[in-house]
């Protein structure tokens, strides 16, 4: 297909794209970002005890009936806990112990007084204060019950859920295993960063751009290359390693120059082209093919080109192909702060920055080659085509970056 909508194209990625189903048992430690391959419930109570908030003494509620500072009220502390620890003494009237934060609430207290209300004592305590049953009294599987939900499969896995999993004593979860990428970067022009640059080449952007950005979300491309414009040698690599691969990304060689092989590297591996050049700008001649079943996207070889295809193709197909719908592109609103005069004959995305639900145009340079603009931009606005201009107070389409 030549020349499809941008929703077509993102259509027809999805259809052709198998979620990964196989899965990985590893340590809980190591799985942030990782998608769980299967719910998750709680395998205790938590606090699995009924526990104390604070500093204080446990005491029995009726012990405290009418205290104050005016009226103070006088027990005998008959022992001490420590977080970690515990009382075998059931409290009796007119007892209390001392407890620290954390720590296990013996037999027969019904509350917690706060250190503060009282004198500290060490034999004998003064309270100052009446309490209630239960004041200050934490219960067993308060926060968290047994068989509760605590992650759904599919979920990516937090920080937060680490937390919650280690508290349960969970020390190991399943994942779904992540896929491998392939990067190859093609370009006679292209040189390599910390090497001497020859004349007439350009150090290389593309292969950080995308390597970064792909580790940004949370996938790390097994193969990073750059391959010199031949149709033969990228058409080979592609053959040597299509079979470990479960997704190649490639840039440049995608347009109608003398150099742009892509066309020529899909014809000799026999590929199935889906399409070729999508209505927008920048990376109009973006290509989607499928080989040996496995998808390859091939973007322009100009950096904000690749980057915005990138994000308008290729997350979609990672969403797809990880099961993560958080790796889908975010639509939002905002309203323009500024002014943006160029008309558009075609659905263009334009760098911009996005903050409290403004939209702020950055006036850098924007041709698609350009880098210095990527800077300070932290979403994408979507220019429709035949938009004469852009004023102050539109409200615009964006995608968050």
């Amino acid at each position: 297909m030549l020349n499809i909508e941008l929703e077509k194209a993102v259509e027809l990625i999805v259809e052709s794209v198998k979620e990964t189903q196989a899965t990985e048992e590893i340590e809980l430690i190591d799985a942030a970002g990782r998608i769980i391959a299967e719910d998750i419930y709680a395998p205790m109570n938590n606090p699995p005890f009924d526990r104390s908030p604070l500093d204080g003494y446990a005491l029995i509620a009726q012990d405290t009936k009418g205290a104050s500072r005016e009226n103070i009220k006088k027990l005998v502390v008959v022992d001490c806990i420590f977080a970690g620890g515990y009382s075998e003494r059931e409290l009796q009237r007119g007892e209390a112990i001392r407890i620290m934060t954390g720590a296990k609430i013996p037999k027969g207290a019904n509350c917690v007084i706060r250190q503060e209300n009282t004198d500290y004592g060490e034999d004998e305590v003064e309270i100052y204060e009446e309490l209630r049953e239960y004041d200050n009294y934490c219960f067993s599987g308060e926060d968290i019950k047994k068989q509760d939900l605590l992650i759904e499969k599919g979920q990516q896995l937090t920080y937060v859920h680490q937390g919650i999993l280690s508290s349960m004593g969970v020390s190991k979860v399943k994942v779904k295993v992540t896929p491998k990428i392939g990067l190859i970067v093609t370009g006679d022009e292209i040189g390599i960063p910390g090497q001497k640059l020859m004349k007439g080449k350009i150090y290389d952007s593309n292969l950080h751009l995308i390597y970064s950005r792909l580790k940004e979300l949370g996938i790390r491309p097994v193969i990073a290359e750059i391959i010199e414009d031949s149709p033969e040698k990228v058409g080979r690599r592609i053959n040597e390693v299509i079979n470990d691969m479960d997704l190649i990304i490639t840039t440049g060689g995608v347009s109608v120059g003398q150099k742009d092989i892509l066309h020529n590297v899909i014809q000799l591996i026999e590929a199935n082209m889906i399409f070729w050049k999508v209505n927008l700008k920048p990376g109009t001649p973006a290509m989607y093919s499928l080989y040996k079943n496995k998808p390859i996207l091939s973007l322009s070889g100009n950096p904000f080109a690749a980057l915005t295809t990138f994000e308008l193709l290729g997350r979609p197909l990672l969403a797809k192909l990880c099961g993560n719908k958080n790796l889908k592109p975010v639509h939002v609103n905002g309203i323009m702060e500024d002014e943006f005069n160029k008309p558009s004959s075609k659905r263009r995305f334009i760098r911009a920055y996005f903050n409290n639900g403004k939209v702020k145009f950055l006036e850098n340079k924007h041709s698609s080659g350009m880098l210095a603009s990527m800077v300070g931009c932290n979403c994408l606005i979507d220019v429709k085509k035949g938009t004469k201009k852009l004023s102050k107070g539109d409200k615009v389409d964006i995608i968050i970056l």
